[in-house]
Parts: structure tokens; C-alpha cells; sequence
């Protein structure tokens, strides 16, 4: 069986040095960041500290917040006391919600922390929808609630003001379901864009949280609706290149995303002899590492490894089935791509704000194994990312693995969206 990661109990960052203010983002004296947009993030690292709900609350009064998104550790911050601190804390606030397993902070890459985030109402109308039993939901039913809920905001807009929107998606990152889900979502909001991460539980692989308005759940997805005037850019990166060296599958539990054989040898013996390691040495860093790719229309996109099981199957973060091609790859030059990836988009959007980000787990794990997660750390500061470590990203209609997929927010009084 892999090595299962030690759960994590005390906060971790990397990166010492603290955040890299931009444009007009000010850090407050209780620990809070203003962006030039309205948005203020705050962060936690202590469940003890009683005073950091009151510190969200007095945000929320001083910048007249109307909606929050929060992102925590379940390991150290239990799903049913964020709730509640939420719902009490911040009485008539909406706010959504999720579980973990690892967190974006102004200080860089982190674990085990609570970060909120609060969005003004003067510069952001926003909506959320819980999509519930999505392992049986059904495409013609997420379809039919999706596209309701946006005809509802759409229709609800002030006819004075002229705004660009986006959606975002939180999902059970344990669900099985995230590429039905992603699909339907995309085909019910139709033109507006959509991205977004799949819920963790700190790599424990057991059960993942969503909270809508206080209420906590699993086997759900909540889908959120924003229309803002901000200008904004939806945008991804990735850094894996393929190899000659294939692995195609004949033998699976789809339902369960399993691989129990590739080339009509077991799983986890076959794709360690590709790779060159022994099977007893399989872990999330040769994952991380040694990434399958499948290509679909001329791109490679990342079909992850979640863990090896004890009969020497795979288990996967994406999607699988007997009969496809897989390609192993390799991870090559993330601090070059990344950082090339955000340079692209502050030329695009005049300077950026802030970004909302969603980042694999699996391309921190290989930061860490690669030694540049100081590197990583230094270029979210910079740019002001906030967002959480995912057990998977959505992409407009595509859910993928080792991927990095975000929001800019520009500097600028008025934008369209972008992809």
C-alpha cells in the first residue's frame, strides 16, 4: 500500500517572508489584506485564537462585505465549528465554504490554516446554488438547476450598471463525479465562464466539506455566480511534458476510478517498472513526479494518481476506463511556467489586484520533492494569490489534475471576462 501522509497538526508555510503588497493592497493591523477591489483576506493558523471571528466580523461591517468564501484544513479546523463560527460571527452573510488540503496564504504555500475571504457588495453582486447527491444526480438535472440559477441572477441584475461574470465551483473532490459535473455546469451557465477546485481532506482520503450559508455536506457541489465590474482574467498553467513511454489500461473499476492493470500487468507493478522505482517505493511525490497525461484534441491533460492500494491497483484523481492511452510525463520548469503564466496576465489586465487561486496538491508535492516550492511561494506573494492546495481543478467544461487554474482580478475600474 502507498505511504499514507502523516496528517498534518501544526500550521506550515513556505516562505518567510510576508506578503508582497501590490497596487493599492494594504495589510491591516489584524492581519488582514485590503485589495485596491474591496476584497479583504484574512487568515487563521491557531483554532484557539477566539479573537479571529470577530476580527472577520469587524471586516465585514468595514467594507460592507456581502458574501465570503472560506478555505480550511479539516484536520485542524472541524467542518461544523467553521460553520457555526461563520453563521454567528457574521449574522445574514452568504459565504461558502470548503475543506482542504492546503491553503494559499498571504505568507506563501500552507497547511493546516482557515483563510476568509470577503467580497464587497458595491463592487460584487454574487449568488451560490448547492448542488446535492451529485454521484447520482444526473446531467439533465444539474443542467436544469444550474441553468435555473442563472436565469434567476440574470434576470435579478440592475439594468443600470454594466458588469462581466464569472463562476466559480467547489466540489466533493472525493465524489467521483467532478467530469460529469464540470460538463453539466458548463452547458447550463452556457456563456458565462467557470473554473474552480475540488475539495481535500488533507491527503486522508476519507471524507471531504462543503458549506452553503451553514449548512455542511458531502457528495455536493456548490456553484457560485459573480458579477462584478472589476476587470478580471480566467486563466491556467500546467508544466508537464510527455514521454515516449505508454500505459494503456485493461483492467478498471470506472466507478471507482481504479486501475487494476495497464498493458495486462498489475497497475501499480507496471507503471513503477516505466518509471524505474520499486512498487514498495510508490508515494504521492512519485505521483507527483511521474504524472499520466491522456491527449484529447492535440492536448495532454493530467490524469493524476491518488494512491496505490493494497492489491498493487492505482486509485485516481480523474476520471479512467479500459482501452484509454495513457502517456507518462514529466514535470518541467514549474518556477518558468508559473511565473511565466501570471506575467501573461498582468500584461493582459493592465496589473493585477489579486488572484483567486486553485492549485493541485500534486504540483505542491512536486515542488516540495523539486526544492523550488520556495520559488512557488515567492511568485504567489507577488501576485497576491489566495486560494486553497485541490484534489482537482475545473476549467470551463474540463476537470483536470496537476494544474493551476485561477481568477485575476485587475487594477482597473472595468474589464471583461477572460479564458
Amino acid at each position: 500500500m502507498g505511504r499514507r501522509r502523516k496528517v498534518v497538526r501544526q500550521p506550515v508555510c513556505h516562505g518567510e517572508e510576508r506578503h508582497a503588497a501590490r497596487g493599492r493592497s494594504d495589510v491591516q493591523p489584524n492581519g488582514g489584506i485590503d485589495h485596491a477591489c474591496g476584497v479583504v483576506a484574512l487568515e487563521c493558523d491557531d483554532p484557539g485564537d477566539t479573537g479571529f471571528w470577530a476580527r472577520v466580523a469587524t471586516a465585514r461591517q468595514r467594507v460592507g462585505a456581502g458574501f465570503a468564501l472560506a478555505f480550511f484544513s479539516s484536520a485542524r479546523f472541524p467542518p461544523a465549528a467553521v460553520a457555526s463560527a461563520l453563521t454567528d460571527s457574521c449574522p445574514g452573510l452568504r459565504h461558502a465554504a470548503c475543506s482542504t488540503a492546503g491553503e494559499i496564504t498571504r505568507n506563501g504555500i500552507c497547511e493546516g490554516n482557515l483563510v476568509v475571504i470577503l467580497f464587497p457588495t458595491a463592487r460584487f453582486r454574487i449568488a451560490a446554488h448547492r448542488i446535492s447527491d451529485i454521484r447520482r444526480a444526473g446531467m439533465e438535472r444539474i443542467v436544469s438547476e444550474v441553468g435555473d440559477a442563472k436565469r434567476c441572477f440574470v434576470e435579478s441584475a440592475p439594468a443600470e450598471r454594466s458588469a462581466s461574470r464569472f463562476a466559480l465551483c467547489l466540489i466533493d473532490g472525493l465524489s467521483f463525479a467532478e467530469e460529469a459535473v464540470s460538463a453539466a455546469l458548463h452547458w447550463g451557465l452556457d456563456d458565462i465562464p467557470l473554473l474552480g477546485g475540488s475539495a481535500g481532506d488533507d491527503m486522508r482520503f476519507g471524507t471531504t466539506t462543503l458549506i452553503l450559508d451553514g449548512e455542511p455536506a458531502s457528495d455536493a457541489a456548490i456553484v457560485i455566480l459573480v458579477e462584478t465590474q472589476v476587470p478580471f482574467h480566467i486563466f491556467k498553467t500546467d508544466n508537464f511534458v510527455p514521454t515516449p513511454h505508454k500505459l494503456v489500461v485493461t483492467r478498471s473499476e470506472p466507478d471507482r476510478r481504479i486501475v487494476h492493470e495497464f498493458n495486462a500487468a498489475p497497475a501499480a507493478q507496471e507503471y513503477a517498472r516505466v518509471i524505474g522505482m520499486d512498487p514498495q517505493s510508490l508515494s504521492p511525490m512519485s505521483f507527483a513526479s511521474h504524472p499520466l497525461v491522456v491527449r484529447v484534441g492535440g492536448e495532454y491533460y493530467c490524469r493524476s494518481v491518488q494512491k496505490m492500494n493494497l492489491d498493487g491497483s492505482l486509485s485516481f484523481f480523474c476520471a479512467i476506463d479500459d482501452g484509454i492511452v495513457m502517456t507518462v510525463a514529466e514535470p518541467a520548469g514549474m518556477t518558468r511556467t508559473t511565473r511565466a503564466a501570471f506575467d501573461a496576465v498582468r500584461e493582459r489586465i493592465g496589473g493585477i489586484d489579486f488572484v483567486l487561486g486553485f492549485d493541485c496538491v500534486l504540483r505542491r508535492i512536486d515542488a516540495r520533492n523539486r526544492q523550488v516550492t520556495h520559488r512557488i511561494a515567492a511568485i504567489y506573494r507577488e501576485n497576491n494569490v489566495i486560494g486553497f492546495n485541490t484534489y482537482g481543478e475545473q476549467y470551463l467544461s474540463m476537470h483536470l489534475n496537476q494544474t493551476f487554474t485561477g481568477i485575476a482580478f485587475g487594477l482597473g475600474q472595468s474589464g471583461r471576462s477572460g479564458s
